[in-house]
């Protein structure tokens, strides 16, 4: 039986041909929640090759070469309407604009997932009423994206990504259009509700102390690994998200 861990082997990607061609990601290989769940935070300057490295590790996009394997299977060989019910049902994501449907209530924007898949709508709206209930917003189910703050939205844009019980979560710049308070706020909650769910997170972030929250720093630097460290503890407002999402 595979755990929830995520390999990547030589991973090299190169965007444009010819003389025009920008290598993006260059022999990198890591491994992420081999011993349970942890949060990684991928840093780096820009273009160093950080969101790249979350889109083939997602399978968004197919690296040049190397392998990603998500428990044992090769994300190479499955077919697209495979990897396509993997990112549904296995990985969730948080994007830094939320990219909630603004026409759909909050409600319903964290249901889809579970629709798409094929849940009942009354299921799915359970299950979606359930998580924003335990994230701080069971009196906002029937409020639209607009009618929210932002850290409101992103809360929602958690919950999404969490309703399937994915085994990873992938989260690009998930504070960056937030105010400090805000978005300190909102990743620890982050960290916790997906740690809570026995989850790994993978978050893309140029803030240092976003990446002072999680458990391990990756940092990137012309496509390769330049360091990779592992946090002495985890940071106070972390392993208290943490409790209080495993309630």
């Amino acid at each position: 039986m595979h755990t929830n861990r995520l390999d990547a082997h030589a991973l090299t990607h190169t965007y444009g041909h010819g003389d025009t061609a920008a290598p993006a990601l260059a022999d990198v290989s890591l491994t992420i929640g081999a011993d349970g769940p942890e949060a990684v935070a991928v840093m780096g300057p820009s273009g160093s090759g950080k969101s790249t490295l979350l889109h083939v590790l997602a399978g968004i996009i197919a690296p040049a070469s190397g392998r990603v394997l998500w428990r044992g299977g090769d994300l190479a060989a499955m077919r697209d309407a495979e990897r396509t019910r993997l990112r549904r049902s296995d990985f969730g994501f948080v994007f830094q604009s939320g990219q909630l449907l603004p026409e759909l209530p909050a409600i319903e924007n964290v249901a889809l997932p579970l629709m798409l898949g094929g849940g009942s709508r009354s299921g799915a709206e359970a299950a979606a009423a359930a998580l924003l209930h335990r994230l701080g917003l069971g009196s906002m189910l029937t409020r639209r994206p607009g009618e929210l703050s932002g850290g409101q939205a992103q809360r929602v844009a958690i919950a999404r990504a969490l309703v399937g019980s994915p085994g990873m979560v992938f989260a690009d710049e998930p504070t960056g259009a937030l105010d400090r308070a805000t978005g300190d706020a909102v990743m620890s909650l982050l960290i916790g509700a997906t740690l809570g769910h026995g989850a790994s997170l993978v978050v893309v972030t140029h803030d240092p102390e976003v990446a002072a929250m999680c458990s391990r720093v990756v940092r990137l630097q012309d496509g390769r690994i330049v360091s990779d460290e592992r946090a002495a503890a985890p940071a106070a407002s972390y392993g208290a998200a943490r409790a209080e999402a495993s309630r």
